[in-house]
C-alpha cells in the first residue's frame, strides 16, 4: 500500500498543478516532507491523510485506494 499511496500523492499534486513546496505550505510543513511521502520514505499520519484528501478533493479511500473487496 505504501508505494500506491506515494504514487497517488504525487499524481494528485501534479493534477492540481502544485509544487511540493505549495502542497507543503497547505499542510504547514516543508517541501522535504512531501518529497518523503512521494518517495515512500515516510507515510502521512491519519490527520495529514485527511487533509491531503480534502486538498485533492477526493475521498480518503481514493487516496489510499482502500477497498473491502481486497
Amino acid at each position: 500500500m505504501k508505494m500506491r499511496l506515494a504514487e497517488n500523492i504525487k499524481y494528485n499534486r501534479l493534477r492540481l498543478g502544485l509544487t511540493q513546496s505549495a502542497l507543503a505550505e497547505k499542510l504547514c510543513g516543508k517541501a522535504s516532507l512531501i518529497s518523503n511521502y512521494e518517495n515512500g520514505y515516510s507515510t502521512p499520519d491519519i490527520i495529514t491523510l485527511c487533509k491531503l484528501a480534502d486538498i485533492f478533493d477526493i475521498t480518503l479511500d481514493e487516496l489510499v485506494e482502500w477497498s473491502n473487496d481486497e
